[in-house]
């Protein structure tokens, strides 16, 4: 006598398997975007499918959705995909959130009661740097900036950091994207001299600012990076400390980057639990 053995897809209903499928769907636009934020380089239609093993043709109609969405972007000349401005604003809205927030906020008032000078937590925001978190110092002599505000790449020491953590190609796609107004007499605003400055600052893994932005202001900035095990992960945001020059020198700023660093573990390891 045979037995009716039952097993539980066999019982699912259209509505069920319909959920499994949008299930999936959305597992593989979150690997897609993870896999694109990791890559150094645009990434092709075969090397995410290798990476990802999702078949070409899957992918392709998964790839041409986030595009029209513009979580993907994608790029002619290197023949890859790169994360769109939907990922970007996705990624900072995260970053935004309250709960994110009064952790970072945490972090950066212990940073500020150890250095005596303000601390910022920023990000890149396409062509920009975003003040994501700000604590300020309690002496009278301070430049105010409020979170949310954008500053300039080139002439800040978030922006000069993530100017030297990005490879060549990305580096010079960004240069000439960007206008490198001189904002005081201190600014880097040729090219190549600025090419020369962030290569020595990637070299150390800091950013600086020595009155380029501010007149009578500068700052020192260390990454965030992606916990990879090595130190060597992605970097994901920064933290910068600035002080007026009329109290605080850049050498002596310089001093407290193993202080920042180890702000930056802690705020990496926020981040990567969120």
């Amino acid at each position: 006598m045979k037995q009716n053995v039952q097993f539980p897809f066999q019982n699912r209903t259209a509505a069920e398997d319909g959920a499994v499928e949008d299930d999936a769907r959305s597992l593989r636009v979150l690997m897609v975007l993870s896999s694109l934020a990791r890559a150094q380089h645009p990434q092709t239609l075969s090397q995410l499918s290798q990476r990802l093993h999702v078949p070409k043709a899957t992918l392709m109609r998964l790839l041409a959705a986030m595009e029209r969405t513009g979580f993907v972007v994608r790029m002619p000349a290197e023949r890859g995909y790169v994360p769109g401005p939907g990922a970007a604003s996705l990624a900072l809205q995260t970053l935004r959130s309250p709960p994110m927030l009064r952790e970072c906020r945490a972090i950066l008032a212990r940073l500020v009661a150890s250095l005596g000078e303000t601390c910022n937590l920023t990000a890149l925001d396409g062509d920009r740097v975003l003040y994501v978190e700000r604590v300020e110092t309690h002496e009278p002599l301070r430049l105010q900036l409020s979170p949310g505000i954008h500053v300039p790449l080139h002439c800040t020491a978030s922006g000069k950091l993530f100017l030297s953590a990005m490879n060549r190609l990305e580096r010079q796609q960004m240069l000439r994207r960007l206008d490198l107004a001189p904002h005081t007499p201190r600014t880097l605003s040729d090219v190549p001299g600025l090419n020369t400055e962030l290569d020595r600052l990637g070299a150390r893994g800091i950013g600086v600012d020595h009155e380029e932005f501010v007149r009578g202001m500068c700052a020192v900035a260390v990454p965030v990076r992606e916990p990879d095990g090595e130190g060597s992960g992605r970097v994901v945001a920064a933290i910068a400390c600035h002080a007026p020059t009329a109290r605080a020198s850049l050498e002596a700023l310089l001093q407290a980057v193993p202080t920042l660093q180890g702000a930056a573990r802690e705020m990496a390891a926020v981040l990567c639990a969120h």
